[in-house]
């Protein structure tokens, strides 16, 4: 017999409006710290909220940032991403942009200096930040968003806004506005998320040192073993062999690929090797199954690394990230959807808000594999492409823009986050300042502000191609 849901009526209430702003960001994390602050940059009133305690996001579960430079190894993220970036590097929490033969570039962060510096800069451009609170409903006036029901210990409340800025990565806002989205791939198939775990106590210059000095045993994928003899802080890929021999001896892995992140700190290493498929990052049950697994798998994993690989011989377990790493969810369906050809074609937009470089990575929703296909160069991200269909008064901005499946894989890492929310934040002060919609301001103007402010776009650089 098949489980029937059972349903219960909400009786209706009055909320009370907590606020009234001009813009309203949803979401703390790398795009929406970005577009907060580009949006308060001449005295709007902002705020920003966040279902944690903290901002970040994904800069706190000890990824590196991926994309700051391109395939070429110039830089293509600049602009407010960047000043946070140099923020960070005033109280040693960030390192150089590296570059990396496979992700373009890596970015080291520390996790906790994140939530500290990123506030920091929130408060001084005067966002107010609303932290432990949901997006749980939207005010809509017809086709018209005019505010957000949130969802908090104080019970729900409602935050007026002229405009709305969806930094969820997930569409939580878009999607419960009626905004047309779409999930995963062909067969409904997302990427699967990672528990990100660190460990102590690994000799890092062992590590590189032995990949370097025995590219044969210690294999990795793309980066060349020369690479590790002449970098100190890297991303190893690879090491298949080891991970073979030890599933032939008993060792069960999720993944076929080891990962470590080295950290800023001496001995600290992050570890990208957890995986749960089939986990819907919008359902909590899912969630708390991956939660569950991903911690599961850890103990085998760190098994695996101390007895199978160079430097982490005296290796212990340091501490879990603050929650899943999650790759894909919703993506909207805006005015322009932007495909893998774009991608892998380095397609120039007339429209263009910002430039990214990363390849197409796609973490298969079955098995453990991956699949990484590189463009050669930059390409654009378009601005419609932020601007989602039949709902007014909305940007979006982060890895669930109007993209396919196969092309989110590709800009859904933080850098081009980031910029997107510059290009997203200053196009929302612009709609208020001229009392327009944001899909009616002049992108040619806003494309000359990011580029006033420090943004790079390719514009003029060769002849721009606009799609319909």
């Amino acid at each position: 017999m098949e489980n029937q849901t059972k349903y219960i009526s909400e009786p209706s209430k009055t909320l009370a409006v907590r606020n009234e702003v001009d813009v309203l960001v949803v979401g703390g994390g790398p795009a929406g710290i970005i577009a907060a602050q580009a949006a308060a940059e001449d005295g709007l009133k902002v705020a920003l909220i966040e279902s944690r305690s903290f901002v970040g996001g994904n800069m706190t579960i000890g990824l590196p940032i991926l994309g700051f430079l391109g395939q070429k190894g110039n830089q293509i993220i600049k602009g407010l991403p960047q000043k946070l970036i140099d923020r960070l590097k005033q109280v040693d929490a960030a390192s150089e942009h590296r570059p990396c033969p496979l992700h373009m570039s890596l970015t080291l962060v520390e996790p906790e200096a994140v939530k500290t510096v990123a506030l920091e800069a929130l408060v001084e451009s005067g966002v107010e930040v609303l932290f432990y609170s949901f997006c749980a409903g939207v005010v809509m006036e017809g086709d018209e968003l005019k505010g957000i029901i949130i969802e908090s210990k104080a019970g729900r409340e409602v935050i007026l806004a002229k405009v709305i800025i969806d930094c969820s990565g997930d569409a939580d806002v878009a999607f419960k506005a009626g905004v047309p989205c779409e999930y995963g791939n062909e067969q409904g198939g997302v990427q699967p998320p990672t528990l990100m775990f660190c460990l102590g106590g690994v000799d890092t210059e062992q590590l590189r040192l032995s990949i370097a000095e025995e590219p044969r045993t210690y294999l990795t994928d793309f980066i060349p073993a020369e690479y590790f003899g002449q970098n100190n802080q890297f991303i190893v890929v690879g090491l298949r062999k080891l991970m073979q021999q030890a599933q032939e001896e008993g060792y069960k892995l999720p993944v076929e690929r080891t990962i470590i992140i080295t950290g800023l700190r001496k001995g600290e290493v992050w570890i990208n090797m957890t995986r749960v498929n089939g986990v819907n990052g919008t359902d909590p049950g899912s969630l708390s199954f991956g939660e569950i697994e991903g911690r599961r798998q850890i103990e085998e994993i760190q098994k695996y690394l101390i007895n199978y690989v160079p430097g982490f011989e005296n290796a212990y377990f340091v501490k879990t990230a603050p929650f899943l790493g999650i790759r894909e969810t919703r993506r909207i369906v805006g005015q322009y959807t932007m495909t893998q050809e774009d991608i892998l074609s380095c397609k120039h937009f007339d429209d263009a808000v910002a430039v990214a470089s990363y390849p197409l990575d796609i973490h298969h929703p079955q098995g453990g594999g991956c699949t990484l296909v590189w463009c050669g160069d930059c390409y654009d991200i378009p601005y419609r492409s932020l601007i989602p269909q039949k709902v007014k008064n909305l940007i979006v901005a982060g890895r669930c823009i109007s993209t396919t499946h196969e092309a989110m894989s590709a800009i859904r890492v933080m850098a081009p986050c980031m910029a997107m929310g510059e290009a997203a934040g200053r196009a929302a002060k612009m709609a208020v300042r001229e009392q327009v919609q944001p899909a009616d301001i002049n992108v040619q103007k806003l494309q000359q502000e990011l580029q006033s402010k420090g943004a790079y776009l390719r514009i003029g650089q060769e002849e721009a191609v606009t799609l319909g």
